[in-house]
């Protein structure tokens, strides 16, 4: 692989796209650590090393690459993209005219991006102003002796509103660059941008705890099993069979080629996981604004905002299950791959086109989603477990989600990688 790597660089056009896209993570990464005006750095820093964040909060600290609880220009990092995306593929279920645009191809597609951009912005600014009323409340970083926003008027945390909504503007143009100018997707690649650069100061971080080298190398081991488990289902596919009947057009004879359609095991990716922690996450966000004293407030913080509590742990494995199913029924639509099969003359041999295929592909999905929904909890609760039973905390930032994204786009980048190596008449990563 070393080797395919010297010999990327070698070839000038694919040079510059690696060094572009390098570059670009460096500004992202730089844009992370710069603060916002109006906060005061060193007291950001007291309060970090002073209290953690819940769990809604360490979800989009996680995917910032710990540029929120900096206070960052970054701060919201690609989490704003993340949701309008997702919110807008809901809304085509909802919408008749959004499915319309998704039919109508590049022309629609292109709406839809449109679409999602502005959505993005206008949560960017929702989101900064949530922050901002945190940090100024002392909500964000809970029994913190200072204050990270010592001038809090109106000017200041206008501008402050401004600066991080403008950061994720910024951060949703250079993911669009690396798409267009660099190699693989963009925002894919500054998730893991993100996610990765905080692995080697927590591993530190465990192995200069109690228990030293031998939890760093026990959680080292668990990290690489898991790493083993998703490159393996990641890569798995349930390939159905497709036959296209040959037909005249004019005097050329076309069609009569078999192909395939790829059905992954996990074709909803890491959403399930981020809608069920998200989801968990919220009893005890309200439980901040309760009595510590109330019952309710306790009962909550004991059993659903703890991560090691068994209610915990069982409500997040069959939330995980039930969006699988729920995201999988949104993103694939049988009826329309039965309709688009049928208007180019294909079909699954033995099963008739139409209403039949349909049918047929509506039960392959539900089968393989099951132990696909199994398998993502499994990788979801894995590591949480693990790192409970070691005492390294449960809030360390490669748990079943950060393994995912890193493996998938990282398995997904070196495929193009490959591909473009061997358009240019070079060996692949493969030999």
């Amino acid at each position: 692989m070393l080797g395919a790597f010297v010999r990327a660089f070698r070839t000038p056009d694919l040079r510059r796209k690696l060094l572009f896209t390098i570059g670009i993570m460096v500004v992202f990464r730089f844009g992370s650590f710069l603060p916002t005006p109006g906060v005061s750095y060193p007291n950001v820093q007291t309060c970090v090393s002073q209290t953690k964040a819940n769990d809604l909060l360490g979800i989009v600290n996680l995917f910032s690459g710990g540029a929120l609880l900096q206070l960052s220009v970054f701060s919201l990092g690609i989490m704003p993209y993340i949701t309008a995306s997702i919110i807008i593929q809901l809304l085509r279920v909802v919408i008749p005219k959004f499915e319309e645009l998704h039919q109508e191809g590049q022309s629609g597609t292109t709406k839809l991006t449109q679409y999602t951009r502005y959505l993005t912005i206008g949560l960017a600014v929702l989101q900064s102003t949530t922050i901002i009323a945190l940090a100024r409340s002392g909500n964000l970083f809970q029994g913190c002796s200072v204050d990270v926003i010592p001038n809090s008027s109106w000017m200041v945390l206008t501008i402050m509103v401004i600066t991080m909504t403008a950061g994720t503007g910024l951060i949703m143009w250079l993911g669009e660059l690396i798409t267009e100018r660099g190699v693989g997707n963009g925002m894919s690649l500054l998730i893991f941008t993100s996610i990765a650069a905080r692995f080697p100061s927590n591993m530190w971080s465990i192995a200069g705890g109690d228990g030293g080298a031998g939890k760093f190398i026990a959680v080292l081991a668990i990290i690489i099993v898991v790493i083993g488990l998703v490159v393996f289902v990641e890569q798995s596919q349930r390939r159905i069979p497709v036959q296209y009947a040959k037909r005249m057009v004019g005097r050329r004879m076309y069609g009569g080629s078999s192909t395939y359609i790829p059905i992954k095991i996990n074709m909803s990716g890491v959403i399930p996981i981020i809608f069920a922690s998200s989801l968990l996450a919220v009893p005890g966000l309200i439980a901040q604004f309760g009595n510590p004293q109330q019952g309710w407030v306790q009962w909550i913080s004991r059993y659903l905002a703890n991560q090691s509590s068994p209610l915990h742990i069982t409500l997040y494995a069959l939330l995980i299950i039930f969006f699988c199913y729920f995201y999988t029924a949104i993103t694939f639509n049988p009826d329309e791959v039965s309709d688009n099969m049928k208007k180019y003359g294909g079909f699954i041999p033995g099963i008739r086109a139409g209403r039949p295929t349909s049918e047929y592909l509506d039960y392959v999905i539900t089968r393989i989603t099951a132990p696909g929904s199994l398998y993502l909890a499994f990788v979801a609760l894995v590591p949480t477990i693990a790192f409970v039973v070691l005492k390294v905390g449960t809030n360390i930032p490669f748990g079943g989600s950060s393994i995912l994204i890193i493996v998938g786009v990282g398995l997904e980048t070196v495929k193009q990688i490959q591909s473009q190596l061997e358009q240019r008449h070079y060996e692949g990563f493969l030999r």
